[in-house]
Formats: structure tokens, C-alpha cells, sequence
């Protein structure tokens, strides 16, 4: 067992760095027995001052050079400092432009104590905790706001709906807002990203790991290792928790849920376009849901974690932060003068993770969101490979395809419009409407499910893919959607449903039979785009049974997409009865 929780542990640094830097502070929870370790980094000065507080997982001591020393070889020099963290806000930055920053390691991993269980109530409980208590300390101006990437962004929707006390502004960037559809299960299927987070990035942080120092990994924890047999007994390993429980209504997944409509801080959502299998989501849908006053979205590109440093977008943040934690509104953020939506417009192919070529995409404001003008156009599947806007006429017909596609054995079939007549824009959101079946290969078992996997692809004229930069570099099409077809029915009648969102319970009560022969219409959610693709280019459509180019470290290879569940041929049924098509948000010419 460790040594017992020690208080003579903090150690403040007044003279060695530009900021003050207090080591260790000890932050005793209120809504449970237990405590959190931080680090606070404050200005040089007697005037109280605003907070900037994160609360996560990755070890508040870990230095970015050595958690991901690729991303601190490419971080903008104006945000490395003896601090830098990973997805977080720089001490060096933010103390030099008169803020305090709150860095807290998350119960049970780093110099927290207690049971390691990301993402859950009793996290939203702690991080509420640490808020309120940042926002009554003798050098806080009792404003607290929280601002970083991914993890550090998914948390700020979850406690935000708390409303702690002292919480006067959010800007997540590039995070998932809701746990089941936007990161553990799309459309109901489990993706195989959590076993490598988890594995990699979490449990390597946990609170009483042998080893840390002598790993670089941060200090040692300061009561002392833990053996094996306590580790295992002071956490819950979401990979194995994702994977044994399947449904929203089930204790696991309906215990991290919230509602986003009790947001009603201050926002300002950095939607990364590229993020199109974890993150994206949460961004947009965080920012229409919330019921926020002041709420802004702005649409970004390129990696996961360099835009949140870029000088550009920091401008827009301290500027954001500024009117809502010191009363200084340069550009229109409190008095409505501002529009809400700051879209950045993708238009020519300018290559794939190359941020000086991005610069070159032009910026839009909108008004509302989704966009009041969209046209929502139907390009209707052909059996010949077509994307049309005209109802086909076709007597009966049908196209196949292997089930259990993966990266490495693609099984997809595609439809393409013809040449662009002119520019056009896509922005918004995204249905898909299919009629499929699936029926058993010769000798083999007879399968009861069907995972659809949809891929939305821009082609310039001279017929070469556009790739756009994915969030750890890769080259990535315009967007991805998913769907179980057990898992198929739709609440029409839920305040979020629209027509050009089916909203889905996912509930247990809500799982349909899939028999081999017979054809289910479905309507798939495809996660939302923006794009102006050029006259004489192409849209391709993409229909496949697993993984395709585009899923980098996101994809949902697990044993739980089994050959004895999906093995099969995968069919699209077309006639008269059984229309395909997909929506797409046309944004009319100025």
C-alpha cells in the first residue's frame, strides 16, 4: 500500500521561471472523499487575474518533448515553455498575456490518487470540484475558463452542463461532446481507437505505476508504487467497459450521458473539418445543441493538435477569452455583432498536411447554423455506378459486396456524379437513404447483422482524389458515416430529429432482427463536410462493409465485428420501391 496522503508536499517556484510556478497543490474534493494534484502557473503581478483551468488524464508534469516529441519538434515556438503540455494551453504563453494556468491531474492517474475512470460522472464531479475551487483562490479574479484539444476539449461540454460556479467561458477544440455516437460507438459500432489510447496514453499515467521517472514518464507517484494486483482494483479500463456493454440505455453508457441543451456558458467550438472519425462531431453538434447566448463555431483544417497554437486561431481565442474573462471585447463577442459562424472555405487541391498551403482557404461568417440558404439535394445510387439527380427508372436490379471489409481488403462498391457544371459549395449536414440485405456465402454461417461503412470522395477534374489533412497528418476524404443495421430504428418523434439528422436512441428496446434475404430501408447519419469543389470535378460515393483509405487510427477492426454476426454478401436493392440516395447540403452561389 502507498504511504498516506501527504499535505507538505507543494513546492512553489517564484524566481527560476518567467511565471510563478507552485508544484503539487492539493485541491480536497467536495462532491467525494478524495483530492487532485495540480500545478498552477501565474503572472508575476499583485492583480488578481482570470484561470485557465484543464483537468485530464496525460500526466500534468509530462513534458510535451517527451509525450509526443513530434508534435513539440512542430509547435509554434511562441508556445514552448519549461511547461508544455500536451493539448493543452502554455503557461509560457498565456502567463505573459496576464492569465494563471490550472493544470490538474485527473483522479486516479499522475499525483492523483483514488480509481482511475475516465470520462465518467465522478470525473465531471472532480473537474467541477477543481473549478470552483480556482475561481475562489486570493489571486483569481473569480473567472475561470477552460480551453485545450481532444480529451481536454470532450471534458469542457460534460462539466459545462454542470455549471460550476465561477465558469464564465468555454473553447474546446477538436473534442467529442457525446461518448457513445461521436467516440466509442459510431452508428453502434465499436471503434478500435479506445484499446490503443487507453493502453498507450492512459494507463502508462496511471496514479502508483512503478517506473515513471526512470521511463522519463514524470515523476514517480509521491506516496509510493502500487503492485499490480492494486492497479488492476483502482481502475475501470474503458476497453473492456466499451466493449461489454453495447446500448445508451445500458448503467455504463447512460451514467457519462448529459445534456448538452444545459449548457449556457460562453463558447467558442474550434470544428477541425479534418477530424472526420473522433472529434468533428462533438464540435458542431456541442455548439447547435448548446443553449448558450454567446456561442460561436469556427471551422478550421490540419492537424489535431498544431491550429490550436497557430498565431491566427490563438489570436481568436485570447480575444474570445478576453471579452469573457477581463471585460475586454475587441471584436464584437458580448454584443451580437459578431456572427456566429466563421467558416474557412476548402476550395482547390493544395495537398494534405502542408499548413502553409491551408492558409491559402478563404473565410466566410455565417449567420446561423446549420446554414438557412442550404439546399438539401438527393443524387439518387444507380445500378450502373451513377450519381443522379434525377429519379432513376429501373425495374429491379441490385448491386453486391464481400461484408468484413478492412483496410487491408477493401470491399466497396461506388457511385460518382458526372462533371460539376459549375462551383459548388457543401456545407452541412449529411443523410444517406439505402435498401440492402445480405445473404450467406455457399457453406458458410448465415450472419445477422450488417455494418454499413460510407465514405463521401471529392475527385479534381483531371481525376486524382482531393486529399484533405487528417488530424495525425493523414490524407483523409470529405467525411465518413456508419451504421449497424440491427441497430437501425429511428426516434422520429425526439426534439432533436431532423430530416436532415435522424436522431437515434440507440437503446436495447431498440434492436431490430436482420434475416438474410430480406431488404431493410436505412438512413444513415454521414458526419458534415465543407467543401467548394470546382467546375468539372466529381463526388464519389462510397458504400463498403468495413474500414476504408481514411480511417488512420480510427477505424473499428475489434472481434466484435465477427465473421459468424457479419460474414456474407452485402447487397443494394434498386427499383420503383427501393430508392437510394444521399443529401447533400448544396449551398446556393451569392
Amino acid at each position: 500500500m502507498p504511504n498516506k496522503i501527504r499535505d507538505d508536499l507543494y513546492k512553489a517556484d517564484y524566481t527560476s521561471f518567467p511565471y510563478i510556478f507552485e508544484e503539487n497543490v492539493t485541491i480536497k474534493l467536495k462532491s467525494f472523499e478524495g483530492l487532485v494534484r495540480c500545478n498552477i502557473y501565474r503572472p508575476k503581478t499583485p492583480q488578481k487575474v482570470p484561470v485557465l483551468v484543464t483537468y485530464g488524464p496525460y500526466g500534468k508534469d509530462i513534458h510535451l518533448k517527451m509525450f509526443h516529441p513530434a508534435s513539440f519538434a512542430e509547435l509554434n515556438s511562441k508556445h514552448k515553455s519549461a511547461h508544455t503540455s500536451f493539448e493543452t494551453p502554455d503557461p509560457g504563453f498565456w502567463t505573459a498575456h496576464g492569465y494563471a494556468v490550472l493544470r490538474a491531474d485527473e483522479v486516479g492517474l499522475g499525483q492523483s490518487p483514488g480509481i482511475l475512470d475516465t470520462m465518467s460522472q465522478r470525473t465531471s464531479d472532480a473537474f467541477a470540484d477543481v473549478i470552483e475551487w480556482a475561481a475562489e483562490q486570493p489571486w483569481s479574479n473569480s473567472k475561470v475558463a477552460l480551453t485545450g484539444i481532444s480529451y481536454f476539449a470532450g471534458s469542457q461540454w460534460r462539466v459545462a452542463a454542470r455549471r460550476p460556479k465561477g465558469l464564465v467561458a468555454i473553447c474546446p477544440t477538436d473534442g467529442m461532446a457525446d461518448y457513445y455516437r461521436d467516440r466509442c460507438r459510431h452508428g453502434g459500432i465499436l471503434t478500435g481507437f479506445l484499446s490503443r489510447w487507453f493502453n498507450n496514453s492512459v494507463l502508462s499515467n496511471q496514479y502508483g505505476l512503478p517506473g515513471k521517472a526512470q521511463r522519463n514518464w514524470g515523476p514517480d507517484s509521491l506516496e509510493g508504487d502500487l503492485s499490480a494486483e492494486e492497479l488492476a482494483r483502482n481502475r475501470h479500463d474503458q476497453v473492456v467497459d466499451n466493449a461489454k456493454h453495447f446500448y445508451r440505455d445500458d448503467m455504463y453508457y447512460a451514467s457519462r450521458d448529459y445534456s448538452l441543451e444545459d449548457i449556457e456558458v460562453p463558447i467558442l467550438s474550434f470544428a477541425n473539418l479534418g477530424s472526420i472519425m473522433i472529434h468533428f462531431r462533438g464540435n458542431y453538434e456541442g455548439f447547435r445543441l448548446a443553449s448558450s447566448r454567446h456561442k460561436f463555431i469556427r471551422f478550421i483544417t490540419g492537424r489535431h493538435d498544431l491550429p490550436f497554437y497557430d498565431d491566427e486561431h490563438v489570436e481568436v481565442q485570447k480575444s474570445f477569452l478576453d471579452a469573457f474573462c477581463k471585460d475586454d471585447d475587441r471584436d464584437g463577442w458580448t454584443d451580437g455583432t459578431r456572427p456566429p459562424v466563421d467558416l474557412v472555405l476548402r476550395r482547390g487541391n493544395v495537398g494534405y498536411n502542408n499548413p502553409s498551403a491551408e492558409k491559402a482557404f478563404e473565410r466566410r461568417f455565417e449567420h446561423e447554423w446549420p446554414l438557412a440558404r442550404t439546399r438539401y439535394t438527393k443524387f439518387y445510387l444507380t445500378p450502373d455506378s451513377r450519381l443522379d439527380q434525377v429519379e432513376p427508372t429501373v425495374h429491379y436490379d441490385r448491386v453486391s459486396y464481400r461484408a468484413l471489409g478492412n483496410l487491408d481488403s477493401p470491399q466497396a462498391v461506388n457511385f460518382s456524379t458526372d462533371r460539376l457544371q459549375a462551383e459548388t459549395e457543401v456545407t452541412g449536414y449529411i443523410v444517406a437513404h439505402l435498401n440492402v440485405s445480405v445473404t450467406p456465402l455457399p457453406g458458410g454461417t448465415i450472419p445477422t447483422d450488417i455494418d454499413l461503412f460510407l465514405t463521401l470522395r471529392h475527385f479534381a477534374a483531371d481525376g486524382t482524389e482531393v486529399y484533405y489533412t487528417g488530424i495525425t497528418g493523414e490524407p483523409v476524404p470529405l467525411c465518413k458515416g456508419w451504421q449497424r443495421m440491427s441497430l437501425r430504428k429511428v426516434n422520429p418523434e425526439h426534439p432533436r430529429h431532423r430530416p436532415w439528422l435522424p436522431h437515434r436512441d440507440y437503446f436495447s428496446s431498440d434492436v431490430l432482427p436482420v434475416i438474410p434475404g430480406e431488404i431493410y430501408p436505412v438512413d444513415v447519419e454521414v458526419w458534415v463536410t465543407s467543401v467548394v469543389a470546382e467546375k468539372d470535378d466529381r463526388f464519389v460515393f462510397e458504400v463498403a462493409s468495413g474500414d476504408t483509405q481514411g480511417s488512420g487510427l480510427f477505424g473499428h477492426d475489434t472481434p466484435e465485428r465477427s465473421a459468424e454476426k457479419l460474414a456474407g454478401l452485402n447487397h443494394i436493392h434498386f427499383s420503383p420501391s427501393y430508392l437510394n440516395w444521399i443529401s447533400l447540403p448544396i449551398i446556393p452561389a451569392a
